[in-house]
């Protein structure tokens, strides 16, 4: 006989590891025990040898769905087990060994969706149906390891039903700790009604109209019915969302695939356990209304998460919009005072229920381009799972002002936070704060350095630089490139494309358009796109059309002339008279007019030229739109230059924007432009990128910032690129913009911390 010590380290703790230990070893005839053990399991095994070598085989490769194991460590034990394999009760831990990996949500599984239907199971209907493979985790844990006591489920104790479940190591709801049931759960709320009355009368105001906050699983959700469109848009209305597009939740694949176009990708996506919001070509005729997504032809679908949703769905029998229980850009509510404070205003009634969120958890929301998944913000169901990191000392990144995330990295690997939002709201920074704190307590990653931006207005800068701890400054672009660096494991050096609105640079002066050689403790600048002023500051971002006065009058002279006064006036005729004298003012006398090298600022520029954005009610809606008109278009390239300038290649826009104008004024149609404008950036980017290799630039390129969550820009660069000979990665798990800045960050100060020693 042989007698193993075993110690499994991963996501291994609320996913049904423990019972899948047991079934195992018991299957293999093995003696011994298995315990949670401060965020990994470890036991013993005795037994014949060639069952113990088996055993490792199979906990390392056949884990349950929701599991993903990264180490089995095995060593030599001297005291035999008792008879029997056990399933030890867990007990915190007292010391950190290692980061502890916090299990992200999951979907409702197809077992449990089985029973939600079955009249004959004891969990018909209930809305909080969950099992081992399903169900609420990082979003109601209070503690590690992950036992019931140490979530928000300690509130509702078990029945002698599931209490039977509870404690068979055979049963799939062995230990999963959110198991529940109509008799000893949860219940549902609605303005004094409980249960299926409850649910009635939130669907009834949802079919007749009405908006309903439905708490969610990481947070309050504003409802109503997609297909009617003055519900949408009271709902615009109420929210003060008047443009960014709707998420719309609709309850199968088939549903999906009536509304927009579904390829085995995007299937493979859709029906995930992270069950992320996608963005999706939308088909020409659908019921959805208009609002939802105006004038976007794409649309943001998901399936339901929880059988609370699957039930509603049920009862309206239309696509749902599901969006972020909030009022323009604050945190997604989690409290229930919290929740009918704010969105009183909104909501026509609350459906919510008496078990608390401990953890603010928005949705998913990723973007399939060319078989490729890119995120976009990763929230609920993706976060906080691990990503890899070679880091040797605990730090963290906070991230930068828009779409914030934070990053704590130790032990090998990192944990991305939830989104927060933009930290120029109060609530929003309260938030970050929060989750910092109880992200750090659960993975037990007590970080030594923060990692920063280098902008000092920024709140999560001036937060870093209040704490008593080393700091270590990270530009921002350089953050970007190195994110997808450290995501696919490059090592060496690489060649950065970081293209996003703005970010400062090392020079004092606003990037946004940066060719990059860099590896992850370093950079310098080899390319950019040629600067323009953003006349009134951060006014020029909500007014495309200031951008792109800004370059017809004064965008940087590169020994291209300058559009002539007649092309210029064609323009100007078209806006506010007042406006544009003000601007000329600005511009000429340089006052508030900060200069810019940004290539999200260059396609506000082209939106409001083609008349698609004169201003914009978010981030990036200009470009959206620009996108949105391009569409799938052939198109013929502007003119374009590189110039050399200081060192460094440059591409001057103004002969862009010059024939962009011409051609538009010719009378060639908006979409054909719309098009060779994202065609012409890829060229100009491609012919960079050449003269960075030809002068010995790394042959692995990284594309990172927002501008590359549009699809046609990541097609077009990606293909010529590609057509050198080059190899290009862009991010999948991390957020390809702002959210991901502080993965980068964090992988910057590890590299940098690694280098010095």
């Amino acid at each position: 006989m042989s007698v193993r010590r075993f110690r499994v380290l991963g996501t291994v703790q609320g996913v049904g590891f423990r019972p899948f230990v047991y079934r195992t070893a018991v299957s293999l005839g093995l003696d011994g025990w298995v315990e949670n053990v401060d965020g990994h399991v470890e036991g013993e095994v005795a037994g014949d040898p060639r069952a113990i070598d088996e055993f490792a085989v199979r906990i390392r490769t056949g884990a349950p769905p929701l599991a993903h194991v990264r180490l089995v460590d095995l060593s030599t034990a001297h005291a035999v087990p008792r008879r029997g394999f056990h399933v030890r009760r867990s007990a915190p831990g007292h010391t950190r060994a290692a980061a502890r990996d916090v299990p992200p949500d999951a979907a409702v599984c197809d077992a449990c969706l089985r029973e939600l239907y079955d009249p004959t199971d004891r969990r018909h209907r209930y809305p909080f149906i969950n099992c081992t493979d399903c169900g609420p985790r990082a979003t109601i844990i209070e503690g590690l390891p992950y036992d019931r006591v140490r979530t928000t489920m300690r509130r509702f104790p078990l029945c002698p039903a599931c209490t039977s479940e509870y404690v068979d190591p055979g049963n799939r709801r062995f230990h999963a700790e959110p198991v529940a049931c109509p008799v000893c759960g949860p219940r549902l709320a609605w303005a004094g009604r409980r249960g299926e009355d409850a649910l009635r009368e939130a669907a009834r105001t949802i079919a007749d109209g009405g908006i309903v906050a439905v708490k969610g699983l990481g947070g309050y959700q504003l409802v109503c019915d997609a297909d009617n469109e003055d519900a949408v848009s009271e709902l615009r209305l109420r929210k003060r969302r008047p443009a960014k597009p709707f998420a719309v939740m609709v309850k199968d694949i088939e549903t999906a695939a009536h509304l927009a176009r579904v390829g085995g990708t995007e299937r493979a996506v859709l029906t995930s356990p992270a069950r992320p919001v996608t963005l999706l070509a939308g088909r020409r005729r659908h019921s959805v209304a208009p609002q939802v997504a105006p004038g976007v032809p794409r649309i943001g679908l998901f399936l339901p998460t929880t059988g609370l949703h699957h039930l509603l769905l049920d009862e309206v029998t239309r696509p749902l919009v599901v969006t972020s229980g909030n009022v323009s850009d604050e945190p997604i509510a989690i409290a229930d005072d919290r929740a009918h404070r704010d969105l009183a205003s909104v909501a026509d009634g609350f459906l919510a229920h008496d078990r608390p969120i401990r953890a603010r958890y928005d949705d998913s929301v990723v973007r399939i381009t060319d078989r490729t998944r890119i995120t976009v913000r990763r929230a609920r169901g993706l976060a906080p799972a691990p990503l890899p990191l070679a880091v040797t000392v605990p730090l963290a990144g906070v991230g930068a002002q828009l779409k914030h995330t934070f990053t704590l990295a130790g032990d090998g690997r990192a944990y991305l936070g939830p989104h927060t939002g933009d930290l120029s709201d109060v609530a929003a920074y309260d938030a970050f704060r929060r989750s910092y704190d109880d992200l750090k307590r659960l993975t037990g990653i007590e970080p030594e350095i923060l990692a920063h931006d280098l902008h000092p207005s920024y709140l999560s800068t001036r937060w870093a630089l209040d704490r008593p701890l080393r700091r270590i400054a990270v530009q921002h672009h350089h953050a970007h490139v190195a994110a997808v660096a450290a995501e696919h494991g490059v090592r060496g050096p690489f060649l950065g494309i970081a293209y996003d609105g703005l970010g400062l640079g090392d020079d004092g002066t606003l990037w946004g358009g940066e060719i990059l050689v860099a590896d992850l403790s370093g950079y310098r600048r080899v390319g950019r796109l040629a600067t323009a002023p953003l006349p009134g500051g951060d006014a020029a971002v909500r007014h495309p059309s200031r951008t792109a006065l800004g370059h017809l009058l004064d965008a940087e002279a590169l020994g291209t002339p300058r559009p002539s006064p007649g092309l210029v006036r064609r323009f100007t005729d078209l806006l506010d008279p007042a406006e544009v004298s003000a601007v000329r003012a600005m511009v000429t006398r340089g006052v508030n007019c900060p200069r810019a090298s940004s290539a999200g600022r260059l396609f506000d520029t082209a939106a409001a030229l083609l008349g698609l954005a004169d201003a914009v009610s978010y981030e990036g809606e200009a470009a959206v739109r620009l996108e949105a008109a391009a569409g799938t278009t052939h198109a013929v390239p502007l003119a374009h230059k590189i110039v050399r300038v200081g060192g460094l290649w440059v591409y001057d826009s103004s002969p862009t924007v010059a024939d962009l104008l011409e051609r538009r004024t010719s009378g060639e149609p908006v979409p054909d432009l719309a098009a060779a404008f994202h065609l012409t950036l890829a060229h100009a980017t491609s012919d960079l990128v050449a003269r960075a290799v030809e002068a010995g630039a790394p042959r692995t390129v990284c594309l990172g910032g927002g501008c590359f969550v549009n699809g046609r820009l990541l097609v077009e660069v990606r293909r010529r690129l590609r057509a050198q000979g080059l190899r290009v990665l862009v991010g999948g798990e991390v957020p390809v913009g702002d959210g991901g800045i502080s993965y980068g960050q964090a992988a910057v100060a590890a590299a940098q911390v690694t280098k010095r020693r």
